[in-house]
């Protein structure tokens, strides 16, 4: 497969983070401007990875990799938008 196979969707935009932050699997609860990166793995699952808007370091957003629901990758990604922007320790979907 090339770098450049169109099934290798990506969905990328910046939130804040709501109280509370959210949750990663490497540095745990990260909070105020975040980028969020939701990209269509080859089995057909979602990896969600997230980090301080403008750092380098990505990180796993706890839960991920997840199942695209029927409604999409781009649900998916407004959805966890809204997770992060509700805080609390946002996790992926289930």
């Amino acid at each position: 497969m090339s770098d450049h196979d169109p099934q290798q969707e990506q969905l990328v935009d910046e939130v804040k983070a709501g109280p509370g932050g959210a949750m990663t699997d490497e540095v745990g609860v990260i909070t105020g401007d975040l980028t969020i990166a939701t990209r269509l793995l080859p089995d057909g699952r979602a990896g969600i990875t997230i980090q301080y808007t403008d750092a380098d370091e990505w990180y796993t957003l706890t839960g991920s990799p997840v199942l695209v629901p029927p409604a999409g990758l781009a649900a998916l990604h407004e959805q966890v938008l809204e997770r992060v922007r509700h805080g609390g320790g946002a996790e992926a979907p289930r």
